[in-house]
């Protein structure tokens, strides 16, 4: 009898902690504080990047930056090849690649007549900590000075990314 006391408690504690964690999410993140999805209006950090965690979509509005005028010819094969502008043809969203506590961030490096260079880094924290194996392909987007156009957007690796704090 004494374990049944114990027993119908232990029950009742796992259905109060499971009806707390199975709260849905708001349907509207700005109602409940969260910033927009979006990065493109986020103040850049040093070096030109986003100043947090980027998008896993495109932006609103953008347009499909043809094949034939990205090269990616210094990517890995297996690397994501899609870029999309947007605001005009003056933000740039690649596609980049990150996963478990890594992050992924664009510059650009070189803006003249014929091309465009993003570099695309993935930083990784300077602490020993548990890292999921998982990967992720998240919309990085840099501004330019000017419209894309007919320019050749020139998709490249950073040769190395700083670590985070």
């Amino acid at each position: 009898m004494r374990y049944l006391t114990k027993f119908a408690g232990a029950g009742l504690l796992l259905i109060a902690a499971t009806a707390c964690a199975g709260q849905p999410a708001p349907a509207n993140p700005a109602a409940a504080g969260q910033p927009p999805a979006s990065n493109v209006d986020k103040p850049a950090a040093p070096g030109g990047g986003p100043a947090e965690a980027p998008a896993q979509s495109v932006p609103d509005g953008s347009v499909p930056v043809p094949a034939k005028q990205i090269d990616a010819s210094s990517l890995p094969a297996d690397y994501p090849r899609i870029a999309f502008v947007s605001r005009g043809g003056t933000v740039v969203s690649v596609k980049a690649l990150e996963g478990g506590c890594s992050h992924a961030s664009a510059t650009t490096s070189l803006q003249d007549a014929q091309k465009v260079v993003v570099n695309l880094a993935e930083s990784t924290p300077n602490r020993h900590q548990m890292c999921t194996m998982d990967i992720r392909y998240p919309m990085v987007s840099v501004p330019l000075g000017a419209a894309l156009g007919d320019r050749t957007l020139v998709i490249k690796l950073a040769p190395s990314a700083p670590s985070m704090p």
